[in-house]
């Protein structure tokens, strides 16, 4: 090669082009999970965050509906709600605590059946448990009035077996009627939320491996210690979430007290829907509505941490 000539330029690396192609396709997959959890996130923001972030701006309004709302700030709304209506919240909470642990007792039992008994005719059984969402929400309500009303066959039976003695003592009842009364509250409720109870409780026990149990009766365990031992710790994460999905709508309902209760039996969720339809008090009603979230969001929160389930649910 002589001095004057220049010196050859490098060949380039075939193995590049390559390289970029093969990044290319991967940065598209890294991107597609985020494509799919864009319509989510946009529902989510669309008809969660906002109405959200505009019931907290309504919430610190004043004004009438005559003149006009405008955001001044106004905590004491809250302070004046919750002095108000404190009754509202207490009883919500402690009617819906009953519904969510009676909807326990009897639906713990049921889907164990269905898990571990039903066999051939778990299908049928599934679908009787998810047969009355095919019904509205407010029929099935309605008819717990003809099942509750005085001189029904339900109430007969009570009063015979003494049951509405023991009731009416502890203030559930009055007399021999069991229509508008705490009881037929807690009854609609029961009713109405028991498969939010069963679902989870049988998702949960149908996953426990039966060789568990027949590992348990091998090491001489009892069926009421194979339950305590195994069966129950392994089904708490059903457990958690079926009192959890009972309890939260439970406690902001208002269709069951309107409709089965009277004026001493008004939940909170009732106090909301009049704030808001009825007297027109927007700010009020957002501040109870908030409220009520903020209760109900400490007392999941204690519960799932004293559960020991956080990981779980």
């Amino acid at each position: 090669m002589s001095a004057t000539e220049a010196p050859p330029a490098p060949s380039p690396n075939p193995e590049e082009p390559r390289e970029l192609k093969l990044r290319k396709p991967s940065t598209r997959k890294r991107l597609i999970p985020y494509w799919l959890l864009l319509p989510g996130i946009l529902w989510l923001v669309v008809f969660f965050a906002l109405p959200l972030v505009y019931q907290a701006s309504t919430s610190v309004q004043t004004g009438s509906l005559e003149q006009g709302f405008e955001v001044t700030w106004h905590f004491q709304t809250y302070v004046d709600a919750l002095r108000e209506y404190y009754p509202q919240f207490i009883r919500s909470l402690l009617y819906a605590g009953t519904a969510t642990i009676l909807c326990l007792l009897l639906g713990y039992p049921l889907a164990y059946l269905i898990a571990f008994k039903a066999g051939r005719w778990r299908n049928l059984v599934l679908v009787l448990v998810i047969a009355p969402f095919f019904t509205s929400f407010l029929i099935r309500t309605l008819a717990w009035k003809t099942i509750l009303a005085d001189g029904g066959a339900v109430v007969d039976v009570l009063n015979t077996l003494h049951v509405l003695d023991v009731t009416s003592w502890l203030g559930w009842t009055e007399s021999n009627r069991v229509l508008a009364t705490p009881m037929a509250v807690v009854c609609g409720l029961t009713y109405n939320f028991l498969p939010f109870m069963i679902l989870p409780l049988y998702t949960s026990l149908e996953r426990i491996d039966g060789r568990l149990h027949e590992a348990a009766g091998d090491l001489y365990a009892t069926p009421a210690t194979t339950f305590r031992k195994v069966t129950f710790p392994l089904s708490m994460p059903g457990v958690v979430s079926g009192t959890l999905l009972t309890f939260i709508p439970a406690s902001g309902d208002y269709v069951n007290a309107e409709l089965l209760g009277s004026t001493d039996t008004k939940m909170v969720g009732s106090v909301i829907q009049s704030q808001f339809l009825r007297v027109l008090d927007y700010p009020t009603a957002a501040a109870l509505s908030f409220i009520l979230m903020a209760i109900v969001l400490l007392m999941v929160t204690f519960y799932i941490r004293r559960s020991g389930t956080e990981d779980l649910v």
